[in-house]
């Protein structure tokens, strides 16, 4: 058996700035360090968080008054941050600054006087945050379906945004299918699926046709994580996603010849390392590469992290 590795996979930008602001944050202030919603979906990561200190929460009613709160990397509505600000909270917005650019398009669209349809998943904290920027005239669709059985308030003034960890594809039909219904929707002028979702599809879609078994790492919660799996699935490869090694069933490998690795943008490198190893004990003779992508994007730490600031300011800090 032959390990070929995608590339590239992995922690993106948002991901590894998301994490550093937790650390940091814990470095500079000490524990406890609340964090609203799991940082980032990757249980690994979270739990590694949580021995440094830090505590994560669903509501911001958990934080105690007077306290040092980050918002995760999917982002918040207006909502949580008004109460934030209200509660006198001290808040790091760990919020990945594509996902804030569709905040920033939601609310131009808005202001131009256009409703907003969202293409993505309900539930999904990202989604929730987006349409929290507005309080009315914003609608959600995950499927084609859902858009043959949409209906706006003026199909004139239609513009959409899309969740930035959708599979490219799957996207891409839905807003064929918005343009048919509605001829006059607009959309951002850049698309809103992020860089890194996008990479780490065209990797897979390269790794799929030379391997028998596609492996995925990356939590169940994680949007693309799961859209990485379906992608190679949807091109005829099993696929299966697992958080760790142990989780891996040698009856998923039984007979290949050729497994491919991947890992969502939430899921650490030595993951992918841990289930290597296990390819190993389980016949992997050679382990190899491809080519792909070289990511070189940066985001800069929000203020009051940076070297020589003492403490951070009430309201959220981009």
């Amino acid at each position: 058996m032959d390990v070929v590795l995608a590339n590239p996979r992995g922690f993106c930008a948002g991901v590894d700035r998301a994490i550093a602001i937790v650390e940091q944050a814990l470095a500079q202030y000490g524990a406890p360090i609340y964090v609203r919603h799991e940082v980032v979906h990757n249980r690994f990561v979270v739990e590694d968080l949580r021995t440094k200190g830090a505590v994560f929460v669903e509501e911001l009613d958990e934080v105690p008054s007077g306290a040092t709160v980050i918002f995760s990397a999917h982002g918040v509505s207006r909502a949580i941050r008004a109460e934030a600000d209200r509660r006198g909270l001290k808040v790091f917005d760990a919020t990945c600054p594509l996902v804030t650019k569709v905040h920033v398009e939601v609310q131009k669209m808005h202001d131009a006087g256009r409703e907003i349809v969202m293409i993505g998943h309900a539930g999904h904290p990202e989604v929730e945050g987006t349409m929290g920027q507005l309080e009315t005239g914003v609608y959600l669709v995950d499927s084609i379906e859902e858009v043959e059985r949409l209906v706006v308030r003026d199909p004139s003034q239609l513009a959409y945004v899309t969740q930035t960890t959708l599979s490219v594809d799957d996207a891409a039909a839905i807003v064929d299918a918005l343009r048919r219904r509605f001829p006059e929707i607009v959309g951002p002028k850049k698309d809103d699926i992020c860089y890194a979702t996008q990479n780490r599809q065209d990797a897979v879609k390269l790794l799929s046709p030379q391997v028998e078994v596609v492996i995925v790492v990356g939590s169940p919660n994680s949007s693309n994580s799961n859209r990485l799996r379906e992608v190679a699935a949807n091109r005829g490869v099993p696929a299966y996603m697992v958080d760790r090694a142990s989780q891996l069933d040698p009856a998923w490998i039984a007979g290949a010849q050729r497994v491919g690795i991947t890992a969502g943008a939430s899921a650490p490198e030595v993951l992918v390392r841990e289930v290597v190893e296990r390819l190993r004990e389980l016949g992997a003779r050679s382990v190899r590469d491809l080519d792909g992508v070289v990511e070189r994007v940066v985001f800069p730490m929000p203020r009051g992290l940076a070297a020589g600031n003492k403490a951070p300011e009430t309201g959220a800090q981009r």
